[in-house]
């Protein structure tokens, strides 16, 4: 895929620290090209560089060398054009639902009643319909993460960045939650890029997985996941799942173990 036909194209990217007077590689010669409209997972063990990839894309860390192009334009700061939902909620407090589903769009100087009826149809789509006017204090973990998505989506990003959303929420919450995710991704036609540690979690959501290794930072395997899409719960059981599941886990041991 050429760079300018990808929704995001990753070009020979290192990344470099300096921490107690030594060089820390974070990142190293990382290449990649994102499909519009895909949903690509990056699973790898701690330190293996992927929030820093994140940041990376979404602008609030210059690399040190190579660059990010998305829709064919070079990344060299925040924009507009990328959500990010952060592993915690990081909702306002003070606001409502709909106010802090509509803040970006407060910011971009959106109309206030447009900028209402863009709000409410987020607040829709992730299905809290009615809870408009509830409080985060009012709402359950899985809930808040919801208004977190919602709001990212309410700025209409081509881009949505997703760093361990699901990390903080109980077992069944998450279930429900990576399925809400699919539907919400496919009804909003986004980009997705997704962070986890969860090798179930990469497989069920993606449609290729990317397995990052540490020390230094890099892209190991693209696994393509060939899965019919929509993915009931009970795909998790088949024989398919767990053999992507199997290579990942044989992929993530063989390189920590080096």
């Amino acid at each position: 895929m050429s760079a300018r036909a990808a929704a995001v194209a990753v070009e020979d990217l290192s990344m470099e620290f300096i921490s107690r007077g030594q060089r820390l590689v974070a990142l190293q010669n990382i290449d990649l090209d994102i499909a519009p409209g895909e949903f690509f997972v990056i699973v790898g063990p701690s330190g293996c560089g992927k929030t820093t990839l994140l940041r990376v894309l979404q602008g609030l860390t210059r690399a040190t060398r190579g660059r990010i192009l998305i829709g064919g334009k070079v990344v060299t700061g925040p924009g507009t054009d990328r959500g990010f939902v952060f592993q915690q909620d990081a909702l306002y407090p003070w606001r409502s639902v709909l106010r802090n589903v509509g803040f970006g769009l407060e910011l971009q100087g959106v109309a206030k009643t447009q900028a209402r009826a863009r709000a409410r149809a987020m607040i829709d789509l992730v299905g809290l319909g009615g809870f408009e006017n509830h409080y985060p204090h009012e709402l359950s973990g899985g809930m808040r993460q919801r208004v977190n998505l919602a709001r990212a989506l309410a700025i209409e990003p081509a881009i949505l960045l997703m760093d361990e959303p699901f990390a903080a929420l109980d077992a069944l919450t998450r279930e429900t939650m990576q399925h809400e995710l699919l539907r919400i991704a496919a009804a909003a036609g986004t980009t997705v890029i997704f962070i986890t540690h969860q090798i179930d979690e990469s497989v069920f959501l993606g449609d290729r997985v990317a397995v990052f290794a540490t020390r230094p930072g890099r892209l190991q395997e693209i696994i393509p996941i060939d899965l019919p899409r929509p993915r009931p719960a009970g795909v998790k059981q088949s024989p398919e799942f767990q053999s992507h599941v199997a290579r990942i886990v044989r992929l993530i041991g063989s390189y920590e173990s080096h």
